[in-house]
């Protein structure tokens, strides 16, 4: 959690619980922070202890105090402790709510948009921010990347999930005291599950896609898709807003989610809904789309308006992504659409998605965050409308992941790709060599041959260096999977990671000239 000065009394904290919990009376005694991790108590905080998938939080309860904790929350029954325990039912969906009232219920002062999806979530939430820079609005942003607060960029963690309860309310309340007033929140499936996000006070909520990932976290797409959809039930819980609620939900007509949302929303009393797509059964769709090397153009088409929008985004995936936002822009604020096309178009990239690296050589590089077998599929369609020369791809699978996953990665590259190299992604505790012979059982069973069309390297850094050496002029080579990410796990450590450091490393050891040195990772020793 982020540092603070703030002093709040654990009654006022409690005063709008909307949760059981006990006992009725509690203490007024000042509180000086949240906390969920014993490590990080300091004196006066409130800890929260949770029951996680590999750890009871309870057990730290002793060290918590000892740090100085001036309360605890949990949900064991507590004989006694020296400081006030409060009870509760769920101590992990406790979390969000305290931290909202001990920051002062900062989302109740915003306009706040969330963004969820399996794919396309980051660059819908940097495009809706570019338009509501473009319309003046006072705005920030939290992403899995960073979170902006005016001219603040603060970074949000290594890997690609919502940041913890207490930091979300940190961030928002930071925005509230800056003056802003929107932001967007990029909403994951585990920040919703783990009710991180429980208390932001959503207004508008988009979804992009619902596809094939997190099946480990979720134990099947069935449990995956009623936690994305939590995003839009969250929409009832926002209390009123002087500067006005939507409570609009945005879906995407194209995807095969859509059926499903439109239900759960038919059961919402104050939540209104419209789409997007690629297809006219969509309230705002495209026609007219023209996609090449250097962008996307398409007609954005309303019952009250047609606007054209133009974008330096590449791919069709995108265009849709642009649709999700225009269309949270105008259905959701009552901005003028000409406004909001005017923003997307000041988006020139975003960093780790479909990211060009150029040093010169004769072949296009590419770095990208797909790490799903739709958004692998995607990003392989991508490029192959950009050269008619060969696609190499360089991807893993991340550890601790269902196996499927794995071989549907493989099999989807060996389909669409002519070389195919299969790599570490996060391995985690899992053992790696069994991940890349589970892709390979998927490459092969889409007629790969190994040593020819696919190729196991398990480090990651000589297998970029494969790809740049074996690309010939007008290749293009594509590194998936982690994108912007900064680190890569093996066992429970993070090493420093960079794929874009990676692959300006390997360019410039093809091209004989000074530049990054290659990150060192254990695969390499």
């Amino acid at each position: 959690m982020q540092p603070n000065s703030r002093s709040v009394s654990l009654q006022t904290i409690f005063s709008e619980f909307p949760l059981a919990f006990s006992p009725a009376q509690i203490p007024d005694i000042p509180i000086t922070g949240i906390a969920i991790d014993s490590r990080r108590v300091e004196p006066g905080n409130l800890f929260i202890a949770r029951l996680g998938g590999s750890s009871d939080g309870h057990n730290f309860i002793p060290a918590a105090i000892e740090r100085g904790a001036a309360a605890i929350v949990g949900e064991r029954e507590m004989v006694s402790t020296p400081v006030p325990y409060i009870r509760v039912e769920n101590s992990v969906e406790a979390v969000t709510w305290l931290a909202a009232a001990f920051y002062g219920w900062p989302g109740r002062s915003l306009i706040v948009i969330g963004v969820t999806g399996t794919d396309g979530k980051t660059t819908t939430c940097n495009l809706l921010y570019q338009i509501l820079l473009a319309a003046g609005f006072k705005a920030g942003l939290i992403s899995t990347v960073n979170a902006v607060i005016g001219d603040e960029v603060l970074d949000t963690g290594f890997h690609v999930t919502t940041p913890d309860a207490p930091d979300v309310q940190y961030y928002l309340s930071r925005m509230v005291a800056a003056g802003l007033t929107h932001v967007i929140l990029e909403t994951t499936s585990h920040g919703l599950a783990q009710h991180r996000v429980d208390a932001s006070q959503y207004d508008i909520a988009v979804v992009t896609n619902i596809t094939h990932e997190h099946l480990d976290q979720h134990g099947s797409y069935e449990n995956y898709r009623a936690a994305k959809a939590r995003l839009f039930q969250l929409l009832e819980k926002t209390a009123l807003k002087s500067q006005g609620n939507p409570r609009l939900a945005i879906l995407n007509r194209d995807d095969s989610s859509y059926d499903y949302l439109s239900s759960i929303l038919h059961e919402l009393k104050s939540a209104d809904s419209c789409s997007y797509g690629l297809h006219s059964n969509a309230d705002i769709h495209a026609e007219n789309i023209i996609f090449s090397p250097r962008g996307i153009h398409f007609d954005a088409i309303d019952p009250k308006f047609r606007i054209p929008v133009t974008s330096p985004l590449v791919g069709e995936f995108n265009a849709s992504n642009c649709l999700a936002a225009l269309t949270a822009a105008v259905r959701g604020l009552g901005m003028d659409p000409e406004t909001a096309a005017r923003g997307i178009a000041s988006l020139t990239g975003v960093p780790g998605r479909m990211e060009r690296i150029d040093l010169g050589q004769p072949f296009t590089a590419i770095v990208d965050v797909a790490h799903t077998p739709n958004a692998l599929r995607v990003a392989i369609e991508t490029v192959r409308k950009l050269t008619d020369k060969r696609v190499i791809t360089i991807f893993g699978s991340a550890g601790l992941r269902d196996k499927e996953k794995s071989r549907m990665m493989a099999e989807t590259s060996t389909e669409l790709a002519d070389v195919s190299i299969l790599t570490a992604e996060d391995p985690r505790t899992e053992s790696l060599e069994g991940i890349l012979e589970e892709m390979a059982i998927g490459a092969r069973s889409r007629n790969g041959v190994e040593g020819k069309t696919f190729f196991r390297v398990p480090d990651r850094g000589e297998a970029i260096r494969m790809g740049v050496r074996m690309a010939q002029p007008g290749d293009i080579v594509v590194a998936c999977g982690k994108g912007h990410e900064q680190s890569m796990c093996f066992g429970e450590t993070e090493y420093p990671w960079d794929d874009r450091v990676a692959m300006r490393a390997a360019l410039s050891e093809l091209l004989g000239l000074l530049g990054q040195q290659m990150p060192h990772l254990p695969t390499n020793e």
